[in-house]
């Protein structure tokens, strides 16, 4: 994520959690004006990463009891991934049933604060089938009705460089409709068909997506891979410092010869309690390296909260790319 030149557009972030999206969107030059979320230890990590942000976190980031309106005319963009729990096919899929289901409140928040633009990110499967009649309701219709031009795609973080099997979907909406009709979903930046099954894919000239072994810097056992998606701790059993998200993730973790069980805190706590099958073990800055966040940026709280934090989050590079685009489209680049 080069650092782009400062813009003359600002952003407002909703369930910031440990960053990603505040991340990608300060790399591509946007001011910050406030992030919210409930974690206080998501609070934390902005706050120690970006200690000249304003950040409300704790009873103070709750979107529900927030009134956005002293945010028109300040915030240019408003952005977010309301919490996928109700929505993700590795739960219930309640959607609207979930008291967990935060997306009318990101609707909410746009339509008092009014942006230029927005952007909203969740699991792909919000995007489905299963889920398009609620979407329509409690999210398209409110925002045509108040004005905005709404694009859905979806992406998938190895295009991006991160070295994870990771697909999302985004809601990017503009209030101006000669913006939106400049907004181009981001291309891909990188290629992983060698570490993927199936055809060759178009874009040779691309750089290639590291696997986990080589992002992480292991040596070669002639066997490389995307790493699974990683999932969040903060869902499930109470303080699990486990990334593991199927059968299927555990066998892949397998092939690679890492352990996603027990992630340490850092790798001299791993090493200190080596996996019984002698694989690699993973720790918090070998998580958010496969997430796609750089090695300066670090997580406060325990173990589970660290990761919990990784595993919620947009990929940065994802959301910076995201970002540049939306910023194009409203400077008319």
């Amino acid at each position: 994520m080069p650092e782009a030149d400062a813009r003359d557009v600002s952003s407002l972030s909703l369930f910031s959690g440990g960053g990603g999206l505040d991340l990608g969107f300060d790399r591509a030059g946007y001011v910050h004006v406030a992030s919210y979320d409930t974690l206080d230890a998501g609070g934390k990590t902005l706050a120690a990463n970006r200690p000249d942000w304003t950040v409300f976190s704790g009873a103070a980031g709750n979107v529900r009891a927030t009134d956005w309106r002293s945010y028109r005319g300040r915030a240019d963009v408003v952005h977010g991934g309301p919490p996928c729990q109700p929505f993700s096919t590795a739960g219930r899929q309640d959607g609207e049933a979930d008291q967990r289901n935060l997306l009318p409140e990101f609707v909410r928040c746009v339509r008092q604060v009014r942006p230029s633009a927005f952007v909203a990110e969740n699991v792909r499967a919000l995007g489905g089938p299963k889920f398009a009649p609620y979407l329509d309701q409690a999210f398209y219709s409110p925002l045509r009705r108040a004005g905005y031009y709404i694009a859905t795609f979806c992406l998938s973080a190895h295009d991006f460089g991160v070295p994870q099997l990771r697909q999302r979907v985004f809601f990017v909406g503009f209030r101006r409709k000669r913006d939106f009709g400049r907004f181009e979903a981001p291309a891909p930046t990188h290629r992983a068909d060698h570490l993927l099954r199936g055809p060759k894919t178009p874009g040779a000239n691309l750089s290639q997506t590291q696997g986990v072994r080589a992002a992480l810097g292991l040596p070669d056992i002639g066997v490389d891979a995307l790493a699974p998606t990683l999932r969040s701790t903060l869902t499930g059993p109470r303080h699990t410092t486990s990334v593991l998200s199927s059968v299927s993730a555990q066998k892949l973790w397998g092939a690679l010869r890492v352990w996603p069980n027990g992630v340490a805190a850092d790798r001299d706590a791993a090493s200190r309690f080596p996996s019984k099958n002698g694989h690699f073990r993973l720790s918090v800055p070998d998580c958010a390296l496969l997430q796609g966040f750089p090695e300066w940026w670090s997580f406060h709280g325990a173990v589970y909260l660290a990761l919990g934090q990784i595993g919620n989050s947009v990929a940065p590079p994802v959301g910076y790319r995201v970002a540049l685009a939306v910023a194009r489209a409203l400077h008319g680049e």
